[in-house]
């Protein structure tokens, strides 16, 4: 089994970014989700509210976050932190209280511009902390915190099996339904090689030299009907995994993909890299 495809998405909700590598950090993917775009009272913005968000391209290079949209000129932001950036007291989920360092007005207006609601960018700086809480650390790692988080929903890495995508797109076809990419589902890490749903089962695994511990599936949301290319929404793919891959224990939830947490907290991520399940 190998690691067959790797993204990162600066931007919280914007598009994702394929890499043939990538450096991880305490926070998982260097790049990843440092980004997020806040309403006026600091509470995030996602496609799930704005499917225009979809719309948007981002790019990484020398040190500076360009984003894309159709209509508007690129806006450059950087992404070193600024020790003289105002605070913003900012909320993801129940993490509430994070503060992150506002990008400034023209980022704003940008946003505020093209999505169609006041809205500001906001970046992570020396003062954000967002600890992962006891309830969603694997219990091998519980006592080698602190583990953290970026601006991730829950946890720093997304795995989701190739096998698991061309099963889903085989039932779409059957039913008369047109074929998803993988970029529906924005997952970090990509893995050609294994069966079906094989990720569902793996508690410890290594990629490359970087070992990871699962940390539950992933309950897949209206984002995923989300045209990525056109910010138009659906019905499928949820519709057809609503009828096989519901959570006995919770049947709310869908599960596609699972979460993961490094324990390794430095290293490097290639495309190519063996994947081992250890456990």
């Amino acid at each position: 089994m190998l690691l067959s495809q790797l993204y990162l998405y600066p931007v919280k909700s914007l598009r994702g970014c394929p890499v043939d590598s990538a450096e991880i950090d305490a926070l998982g993917i260097v790049g990843d989700r440092r980004f997020l775009v806040v309403d006026t009272s600091g509470k995030f913005l996602t496609q799930r509210v704005l499917p225009r968000m979809a719309l948007i391209t981002p790019a990484l290079f020398g040190g500076v976050l360009t984003l894309d949209a159709h209509g508007l000129p690129p806006l450059h932001v950087p992404v070193a932190d600024d020790p003289a950036a105002p605070l913003v007291t900012c909320e993801v989920w129940s993490s509430s209280g994070l503060l992150a360092e506002d990008c400034g007005p023209a980022p704003a207006a940008w946003l505020t511009g093209f999505l169609g609601q006041p809205c500001r960018l906001v970046r992570i700086g020396r003062k954000f902390a967002r600890p992962m809480p006891d309830k969603k650390i694997p219990p091998a790692l519980q006592s080698s915190g602190p583990h953290l988080v970026a601006f991730n929903d829950a946890y720093p890495f997304l795995l989701l099996g190739q096998a698991s995508l061309d099963d889903l797109n085989r039932r779409l076809s059957e039913a008369g339904a047109q074929p998803v990419p993988m970029n529906r589902f924005r997952p970090n890490l990509v893995v050609a090689g294994s069966p079906a749903y094989a990720e569902d089962d793996w508690r410890v695994l290594r990629i490359g030299l970087v070992t990871f511990h699962a940390g539950g599936p992933c309950g897949r949301c209206v984002v995923t009907t989300t045209d990525q290319d056109t910010a138009q929404r659906g019905v499928e793919p949820l519709r057809t995994l609503a009828a096989y891959r519901r959570d006995p224990a919770k049947p709310n939830d869908v599960n596609f993909g699972q979460n993961l947490l490094h324990q390794t907290k430095r290293g490097v991520l290639r495309i190519g890299d063996t994947v081992i399940p250890l456990e």
